[in-house]
């Protein structure tokens, strides 16, 4: 894919480009935003800016793929493009803005390297850049031309018909389209994105995991209040919806999109998750029961409490309604009465994992790396653990 020329000077250059990426990518947002003001308020998450999660997800990806075209120079990672490429169809992204990027990204670079970026160097990373850049435009165009639509024509009004208070910081929200058409099916596992309006004028975007299974009448997004912690602000969105989206009201919101899908091919099935992230797995659930599936489905989950374990009645009735399953709920404040071995964070180590189980993770990146660990020390197959991150995607950043 890459050029034997362009290898070579990427090859030599990467230490320090890779070095230099934190710097080059707050250089590249701050142009960015400068220049496109309306980007912050309507399409990037301000809470992820402040906190520099974006960031360091955008060095993260530059870097994890510069890297495999360097070690699989005739191989692309499809499944790290494909997991940017769903969340940029939820948001509409279009090929022109890749335009945009490339213009301040490249100035960024320049402004932060200096005299190292030769003519030969800017060629050879400018190359990486468009390999990654189309490669992603490709596989966007097909995920609208999936749906139907054009590109980047994906939102659709979308009317609250019911509203379920799950915990005390937990809501779900039964959604119906608000035009009387079809709801758009989706796969077990995808999400949607919810774009509001805010006090000060800005249309934030979110991405929530639709809770319920595809074959239902309504869609269901089940919704965490954020709360910053640790100097991190409150989440504006997720606060908006708790306070004032009631029954009755309005949602603009995305056509599904998603790579953690379900694979129901037969295999024995383990879903793991913590927290919120037990929504995919609800509705994997669901459609597992109504698919009537027969293989062995192991369900694991972790959460501070029982009250705070969002959706915990439907996680055990669905889990009870598969005839070879398992649910195995831990808790770090459980309570009278829950047993000892369950107690604290997710342990496997007392749970059977039959042999060629697929894995279905989603939850925060610490409890996610420590179960995926526990799975390959159980025997299962990299390739067979899929996950689903919640904000940008910090994994390949930390790897």
């Amino acid at each position: 894919m890459l050029s034997e020329k362009s290898a070579a000077t990427v090859r030599a250059t990467l230490p320090a480009v890779g070095a230099a990426l934190p710097a080059i990518t707050e250089r590249f947002y701050a142009r960015l935003f400068a220049a496109r003001p309306e980007l912050p308020r309507d399409l990037f998450n301000r809470g992820n800016q402040a906190a520099g999660v974006q960031r360091q997800a955008l060095a993260g990806s530059i870097a994890a793929f510069a890297v495999h075209l360097l070690d699989h120079p005739d191989e692309r990672p499809d499944v790290m493009l494909g997991r940017i490429a769903h969340k940029h169809a939820s948001l509409g992204i279009t090929a022109e803005q890749y335009d945009v990027v490339h213009e301040h990204l490249f100035a960024a670079i320049v402004e932060v390297l200096g005299e190292a970026v030769t003519p030969e160097v800017a060629a050879a990373w400018d190359e990486v850049y468009w390999l990654m850049a189309n490669a992603l435009i490709a596989i966007e165009a097909r995920l609208y031309a999936e749906r139907g639509v054009a590109a980047g024509d994906v939102w659709r009004e979308w009317a609250v018909e019911g509203r379920v208070e799950e915990t005390a910081d937990v809501a779900t929200f039964l959604l119906r389209p608000a035009d009387g058409a079809p709801a758009p099916g989706f796969r077990p596992g995808q999400y949607v994105s919810v774009q509001v309006e805010l006090p000060d004028g800005a249309r934030q975007i979110r991405q929530y995991s639709l809770s319920s299974a595809p074959g239902s009448a309504t869609r269901s997004i089940t919704v965490k209040r954020v709360r910053g912690e640790g100097g991190s602000p409150d989440g504006e969105v997720s606060l908006h919806l708790h306070a004032r989206v009631q029954v009755g009201d309005r949602l603009r919101v995305s056509a599904p999109y998603g790579d953690l899908v379900l694979d129901d091919s037969g295999a024995p099935l383990l879903l793991a998750s913590a927290g919120i992230g037990c929504t995919p797995m609800l509705s994997m659930l669901e459609h597992l029961a109504d698919a009537g599936h027969r293989a062995p489905v192991t369900v694991v989950h972790g959460d501070r409490s029982p009250a705070d374990h969002a959706l915990r009645e439907d996680h055990a009735a669905l889990t009870a309604k598969l005839p070879d399953s398992a649910a195995h709920f831990w808790y770090e404040r459980p309570g009278s009465g829950h047993p000892v071995c369950r107690t604290g964070l997710v342990d496997l180590s007392s749970v059977a994992v039959p042999s060629g189980t697929r894995a279905y993770l989603c939850g925060p990146l610490p409890f996610m790396r420590a179960v995926r660990t526990q799975l390959l020390d159980k025997g299962v197959a990299a390739a067979d653990i899929h996950y689903e991150v919640f904000g940008p995607d910090l994994w390949l950043a930390h790897d």
